[in-house]
């Protein structure tokens, strides 16, 4: 545990950037007070309306929340959406100088709609989703190029979010990714999409869904499981790959090492709340181990005990170094070797 808490002090020194899909995560909270006249759906009485930082962002207040010093690149809309989520984050401490408005889109929103009243538990009701997934302008996707390389100088890993909603381009990718890599720079990737167009990266994220899409295979069993990790570790010749498989936990896979599973963080009488944003926690997590020269091993360990915590919580939650180290401390899970 000692040389645990070690590495969490390191995170205070790291340098972050965040490059991904910025998403608001709004909330619209209401208090159910009937079925509707004139269709068979609940009726909610709004008792509550706020914004939360999500996608990248959510990932990017996660290593802010952890410690490190935090950029983060990425797209807004030319809207009220926009202006109020650059406000919120600024107000975590977050550097945003790097985020681009762009005026032919909205900002990417994921609405929420809660249901909660004085006995019910809190319960999602239904999501509305606002987000132009068409390619950006040749002229905004230059700027968040230079934008990058401009920061690369001053940071020590370079994470990059992709909900697939159309800004991280193969363009961009290709700009960036061999600039991070040639100059020494930690790279993880934590992408909904294709994970074969991040050829070179230090690390990947995937969940498991995500794995298997790329892979082309379903993972039934723990031989399928293997067969995925290691095609995946091939062919994005990334030097480890770590799958986040929910209730199953993690399962780490390394060149030229045996693979690395470990069920979910849970204690017996903890439970799994809500997995929004868990696995922008489990990214940040292991990014900020790596870059503080944690063993793949070592920030997978950390990584799986964040996400257990992150669960437990309702919404897309960030943690604190110091929950971090309480629930390292109260987990029964062994640490790697």
């Amino acid at each position: 545990m000692g040389s645990l808490s070690a590495l969490l002090d390191g995170f205070r020194s790291r340098r972050v950037l965040v490059l991904g899909d910025v998403v608001a995560d709004a909330y619209l909270v209401g208090k159910p007070v009937g079925a509707a006249r004139e269709a068979p759906v609940l009726v909610l009485e709004q008792t509550d309306a706020y914004i939360l930082p999500g996608g990248g962002l959510n990932t990017a207040a996660n290593c802010l929340a952890l410690g490190a010093e935090t950029h983060v690149i990425g797209l807004l809309g030319d809207d009220e959406t926009g202006r109020n989520l650059r406000r919120s984050i600024q107000e975590l401490g977050m550097r945003t100088d790097g985020l681009i408005v762009d005026p032919h889109r909205p900002t990417s929103t994921k609405t929420r709609v809660v249901g909660k009243g004085v006995q019910e538990v809190q319960q999602l009701v239904a999501r509305v989703d606002r987000i132009d997934r068409a390619p950006m302008h040749e002229s905004v996707r230059d700027r968040m190029i230079e934008a990058v390389l401009s920061a690369l100088p001053r940071i020590d890993a370079l994470l990059i979010s992709d909900y697939s909603n159309g800004v991280i381009s193969q363009e961009v990718i290709g700009a960036c990714l061999p600039a991070a890599r040639g100059t020494g720079k930690i790279v993880v990737v934590d992408s909904h999409g294709d994970l074969y167009r991040f050829r070179g990266v230090t690390a990947a994220t995937p969940n498991q869904p995500e794995a298997e899409s790329s892979a082309g295979r379903a993972i039934a069993t723990e031989e399928d499981l293997h067969a995925v990790g290691r095609l995946l570790l091939q062919r994005m010749e990334a030097e480890s790959v770590l799958i986040t498989r929910g209730s199953e936990g993690i399962a780490l896979f390394e060149t030229g090492v045996e693979g690395y599973l470990l069920p979910i963080a849970l204690g017996d009488q903890a439970q799994a709340v809500d997995p929004t944003g868990a696995g922008d926690t489990v990214a940040a997590a292991f990014t900020l181990a790596l870059a503080c020269g944690a063993s793949a091993r070592q920030a997978a360990y950390v990584a799986n005990v964040a996400g257990g915590e992150a669960v437990r919580r309702w919404g897309a939650v960030t943690l604190q170094t110091r929950e971090l180290g309480e629930a390292l401390r109260r987990t029964e899970l062994p640490p790697p070797a």
